[in-house]
């Protein structure tokens, strides 16, 4: 067992990656490259299953963890890990890998070595996003996961795709110039790009603080464009219109969100905390934005980009309200964001590819004719819109309460309005889409409902819904390990090893009694 421990995290990032070199030799024959591609998503999905059966939700720090030199000048280090906070992202990569090559199992009819195997490397990006905790490694996951989602976007794009891709590709690689930047600087002045050996050299003040300060503004830069972060959304509306339904269901969010924790938070508590103020002002200002776009759009990708503005905003909230029930809020509503949007992109998906449009205004009616999939959309609109005993509610509340009772009631209260403007949007396209009555285009197509493939990926996602509404403590277990600090007893004993209390408290706000809110 000790061996798989050991490997796993390897395992994890070179299947996807050898899935796609044979997808890549095998012939492009049938839908040959399909299942390879679907066979080769199972199977790492099965390797992240083995994270959290084998997580040990007492041990505090990395586990898993393999740390090896990889170039030795400079030094560059194969190192990697997870924590509560990595735990689940890694797994919800894993899951949404099958949903997204089930979605694109007919809506992709030509070229499908290309699409899938770069689909697949793009697998191994994010993942290695997740896992790494060397900060060049690191950077080398983050621009990989551009290429194959800017090349994809071009070549499969509904109308427009190469402006789109374009624009995507710009917004996100050139905020990953002064990234870099400020990455080989940390690596002048310590000699390491090693995540734990930076926060020990940050915290301990042997970095000059006025640099750190626009090294810190580097990094925050790049991660709140991929989130996106207001106003820096320019990019997402193009990109949900010309993404193909698996790339358009990770494009946005899990990595800049992940990232603004673990490395903007996580190795700059003080520069994060100053800009704290602006944050969140301006995720309440994209939470409110994002929704009142999404009420006004007449085409279905662009009402759920901006919706997916607006929650993204929202996670960004309990973010940088910096309570620990706002990181526990936002971490879960991470993962439900991701599970709920993977159901609903593979049923737009289902809709677009049968009826060639999707301009809301021309359907109508389809709950008769279509009953599985109206069922699954109403039960993913509803997780999505915060629904008590469904995924959304649990992110959503803790979020909203930490904003409340610790960050500022005003904020927390004109959120909540946008949480209100998602539940009206969501709710006039279930009723613009599946009922009233039926549209002239809804009766030119013979019913076709749902297929056994997309049958086998939607039950376990609804059943998932559920499940993370009424059982949360099965992931916050585990979250809380990765957001929370340790008792704050925890002593500096003769070396330079600072514990992640001494971090995350100088990131956390001060209640009237001079201590960190616990």
């Amino acid at each position: 067992m000790n061996q798989i421990n050991e490997s796993i995290l390897t395992l994890i990032l070179l299947v996807p990656l050898a899935g796609a070199v044979l997808v890549a030799l095998a012939p492009d024959r049938g839908k040959l490259p399909n299942w390879i591609a679907l066979v080769t998503a199972l199977a790492t999905f099965g390797l992240t299953l083995h994270l959290p059966a084998h997580f040990v939700t007492t041990q505090a720090g990395f586990q898993f963890e393999v740390n090896r030199l990889w170039i030795e000048n400079p030094a560059i280090f194969y190192h990697v890990g997870v924590d509560g906070l990595s735990l689940w992202l890694v797994v919800l990569t894993g899951l949404l890998a099958p949903v997204g090559v089930v979605a694109s199992w007919n809506a992709i009819r030509e070229r499908r070595k290309v699409f899938y195997a770069l689909f697949l490397v793009q697998q191994t990006a994010m993942l290695g996003v997740f896992l790494s905790l060397d900060l060049m490694l690191y950077y080398g996951f983050w621009e990989l996961s551009l290429v194959p989602m800017a090349i994809l976007i071009a070549m499969y794009g509904r109308k427009d795709g190469p402006k789109a891709a374009l624009k995507f590709f710009l917004f996100t690689f050139i905020p990953s110039a002064p990234l870099l930047v400020a990455i080989l600087w940390l690596y002048v002045q310590t000699g390491s790009f090693d995540f734990t050996t930076l926060q020990n050299h940050i915290a301990l003040g042997l970095i000059p603080a006025g640099p750190l300060f626009w090294v810190a503004l580097a990094f925050l830069f790049a991660f709140a464009v991929k989130v996106p972060v207001f106003p820096l959304h320019g990019w997402i509306a193009d990109t949900f219109s010309e993404a193909p339904v698996a790339l358009a269901m990770v494009v946005a969010g899990k990595l800049g969100l992940y990232s603004m924790l673990r490395f903007h938070i996580g190795l700059f508590p003080v520069q994060a905390r100053a800009l704290a103020p602006v944050l969140v002002g301006l995720a309440v200002v994209g939470i409110l934005y994002g929704a009142c776009l999404a009420l006004v759009q007449r085409d279905f990708w662009r009402l759920v980009a901006f919706a997916a503005l607006s929650h993204l905003s929202l996670i960004t909230l309990g973010i940088y309200g910096l309570t620990l029930t706002g990181w526990d809020g936002a971490v879960y509503q991470i993962l439900s964001h991701g599970v709920v949007d993977g159901a609903l992109f593979l049923l737009l998906g289902v809709l677009y590819d049968r009826y060639s449009t999707s301009q809301i205004n021309a359907y109508g009616g389809l709950a008769a004719r279509l009953p599985r999939t109206a069922t699954f959309f109403v039960i993913a609109s509803l997780a999505m819109i915060g629904l008590p005993m469904l995924s959304g509610f649990v992110g959503e509340f803790l979020i909203l309460s930490g904003t409340f009772t610790t960050v500022s009631r005003s904020w927390a209260i004109a959120a909540t309005l946008g949480v209100i403007l998602g539940a009206a949007y969501m709710l006039w396209l279930v009723q613009r889409l599946f009922y009233g009555p039926e549209s002239a285009l809804a009766s030119s197509k013979p019913p076709e409902d749902l297929h056994l493939g997309q049958l086998a990926v939607l039950w376990p996602l609804a059943v998932l819904m559920l499940i993370m509404g009424v059982a949360p403590m099965l992931w916050l277990t585990s979250i809380e390990k990765g957001v929370h600090p340790p008792q704050l007893g925890a002593q500096l004993k003769g070396s330079a090893v600072v514990p992640q209390s001494i971090l995350l408290q100088a990131a956390l706000p001060i209640s009237s009694h001079g201590e960190a809110q616990r």
